[in-house]
């Protein structure tokens, strides 16, 4: 049975102290995450841990160096009070294509946004997602991203450790396997209370982060 899904891009573990969370990571796996950028007015910086293959892992949280941005920022930063894995992104190359498709297999990715940020070497990455629209309140269901010409974040040299499996639990397993199948993708659900989960091959030995 495969642990990862397919078409995996990256993991999200969101934080309400990034520097935190970072040293915690590098800790427990001997793994130390390198700096990504910021996202400029979005109030956020990350730092990223190549995860084998086109998949990596995103660390995010509030950028001190950034004033508050106007609006909450994203992935529900602001209302952590612990560090958490949030949700998850698929990679698509035909990004409007596939919104189309899962809207009419019944579900609603939202709306295309592009986005961008600076590498701490100046290159500057833009790509674009799927934001708003009907997401699952769970984080279950991923986002799309579609990296187009830019150089892809795990091709810049990583610092890596391999993704052994990705899994999640939630009450009604059953209702969220529908919409990972119009995007295209799986996730091994099982019953219990919302949550999702990554084991990574360390250094160190497996390590989970939930």
């Amino acid at each position: 049975m495969n642990t990862i899904p397919p078409r995996l891009d990256h993991l999200v573990l969101a934080t309400p102290d990034l520097a935190a969370t970072v040293a915690e990571f590098t800790r427990r796996t001997g793994v130390a995450p390198a700096p990504g950028g910021a996202h400029v007015g979005l109030g956020t910086r990350n730092h990223l841990v190549g995860l084998g293959g086109r998949a990596y892992l995103e660390i995010i949280g509030p950028d001190p160096r950034q004033p508050d941005p106007p609006g909450p920022r994203p992935f529900g930063v602001d209302g952590l009070g612990t560090p958490r894995t949030v949700t998850w992104a698929i990679a698509v190359p035909d990004l409007d294509g596939t919104v189309e498709a899962a809207r009419a297999r019944g579900y609603d990715p939202g709306d295309v946004r592009a986005m961008s940020r600076r590498r701490p070497d100046g290159t500057l990455l833009e790509w674009r997602l799927t934001e708003g629209g009907d997401p699952h309140p769970s984080g279950l269901v991923p986002f799309l991203i579609d990296w187009g010409s830019t150089v892809h974040p795990t091709a810049s040299g990583l610092p890596g450790t391999p993704l052994l499996e990705v899994s999640a639990t939630a009450p009604d397993p059953d209702g969220i396997r529908p919409l990972l199948t119009a995007l295209g993708t799986g996730l091994e659900i099982a019953e219990g209370p919302v949550g999702l989960s990554f084991t990574l091959d360390t250094p160190r030995g497996p390590v989970t982060f939930t």
